[in-house]
């Protein structure tokens, strides 16, 4: 299975002599090693394509960018092992260590006992009881996104996305309502490095960044404003200390080490644009696909509708709602298997590990894609299709062939977050709204570290307009 403009990789088999086969077959045993022409433009330019052709080679597989090794490995029983059973084997890859450049050593980046560090720091923020707590600024947010809106207008829905996500992230879990210019520069800030990323897995991606280039200029700029942004609210939080506070800042503010030493302000301020970053681009990614999908799909667009109304009645959602509206969640998470926000996950091996049956090399870097497990025919029937209603069936499947949050030790650990403000977001907005999809503008899934549509999704809102028995509370 390849993608238009790129040919299929030759695997080391029936085509090539035995002597070119044997040394994967010595013991131990490599993975089979595929050859791509022009692969370096490829991974830049379509990594999409180069990862479905490295799939078609098999559930294992190799290439070399100059003397380092990528492995894929595509089967669920595989990526259990990388992700979950033999993760001490492995550390974060490539692409996260660049990372660190924007977001420091924060939960995203951060690796070993540090990380596991942070992630008990952070995880109070995201317990059920106080995710429940964001619901009403969730729905008051995007009802007051809904109040913007106006019939006929032609819209960027990906950047409404963006926008709404951020201002949700920071009032929930900073407590603070940013003005438009700090959302704008905020969101100019995570954009920038995110389009760095395309260039991280390249050989020459750490010299970009240091070159004297306009764009890494602007990137320098942003990243300096988001900082001093970010400096700001730590020093504001620090000056009412002792409050009683329960927004994640003052729970980073208030821990301490098994020592009883306290975060620096640096530390603090690396998890804090972590979760700003994470924790508005993921969902937003979702949103705009799933709002892309439903302008394409107007059955499912309709039996969405019906069930909001059933639910809703027109009234505002809340907490207790999310349970009810099955067929919502179902539409967000048949969006996320096609169009997986988080679309690949990167780690290195740190000693020789067992693969698929094939021996992987310490210093390799291992990939496993979302976007490949979503869509493989073994285990999702007519997979290109999108089918919310497969979410409303048992099917028997493999655990690791969905996987939109990653797992093990590294997975999301706002993934309730999540699923809440995608499920609260889109109720309150596709009651009042459908939208069809501006055929002049290009939908193109660009893969740097989110999935993002390349080119925005322009979308026209077309209002809808009912009358309930009960008024709009």
């Amino acid at each position: 299975m390849c993608c238009e403009g790129f040919e299929p990789l030759e695997c080391l088999t029936g085509s090539h002599s035995s002597s070119e086969i044997m040394p994967l077959l010595a013991s131990p045993p490599r993975p089979r090693r595929c050859y791509p022409g022009h692969y370096l433009v490829t991974l830049a330019r379509n990594p999409l394509a180069l990862l479905r052709s490295m799939a078609s080679c098999g559930d294992v597989s190799e290439i070399a960018i100059g003397p380092q090794r990528l492995v894929l490995a595509s089967h669920p029983d595989d990526i259990q092992r990388i992700l979950v059973s033999e993760q001490r084997s492995f550390r974060k890859g490539r692409a996260l260590e660049r990372s660190k450049l924007m977001l420091g050593e924060g939960l995203l980046t951060s690796d070993g006992a540090y990380h596991l560090r942070q992630r008990r720091l952070v995880q109070p923020a995201f317990h059920r009881e106080q995710v429940a707590r964001y619901a009403a600024v969730m729905a008051d947010f995007a009802a007051r996104a809904d109040a913007e809106w106006r019939d006929g207008d032609v819209r960027d829905v990906h950047d409404a996305m963006m926008r709404l996500t951020l201002a949700i992230v920071c009032k929930t879990l900073f407590a603070t309502e940013l003005d438009a210019e700090t959302v704008t520069e905020i969101g100019e800030a995570v954009s920038l490095s995110l389009q760095m990323f395309q260039y991280t897995v390249l050989p020459f991606g750490a010299i970009l960044e240091q070159l004297p280039l306009p764009f890494v200029r602007r990137l320098r700029r942003a990243r300096e404003r988001l900082d001093k942004i970010v400096y700001d609210m730590v020093a504001e939080l620090r000056r009412g200390e002792g409050g009683d506070r329960r927004d994640l800042p003052s729970m980073l503010l208030a821990a301490r080490d098994a020592d009883g030493s306290a975060l620096t302000d640096e530390q603090i301020r690396d998890e804090i644009i972590t979760l700003i970053a994470a924790g508005h681009e993921t969902t937003a990614v979702a949103l705009s696909w799933t709002w892309y999908l439903l302008s394409q799909h107007p059955v499912v667009a309709g039996r969405l509708h019906h069930e909001l109304d059933a639910v809703l009645g027109g009234r505002t959602p809340t907490v207790a709602d999310v349970e009810l509206l099955v067929y919502t969640r179902a539409v967000l998470a048949e969006s996320m298997r096609l169009y997986p926000p988080a679309w690949i996950l990167e780690r290195r091996a740190i000693e020789d590990v067992e693969i698929g049956g094939y021996t992987v090399r310490a210093g390799t870097l291992v990939l496993v894609s979302q976007y490949l497990a979503h869509r493989d025919p073994r285990w999702w029937s007519d997979p290109e299709r999108f089918d919310p209603s497969r979410w409303l069936t048992s099917a028997i499947r493999p655990k690791f062939a969905y996987f939109p949050f990653g797992a093990g030790t590294r997975a999301c650990v706002g993934e309730s977050f999540a699923w809440m403000e995608g499920i609260l977001i889109l109720a309150t907005l596709a009651q009042r709204w459908q939208m069809s999809h501006d055929p002049t503008h290009e939908v193109v899934p660009e893969p740097m570290i989110t999935l993002r549509p390349r080119y925005g999704m322009r979308m026209r809102l077309e209002s809808i307009t009912r009358s309930y028995p009960a008024a709009r509370t």
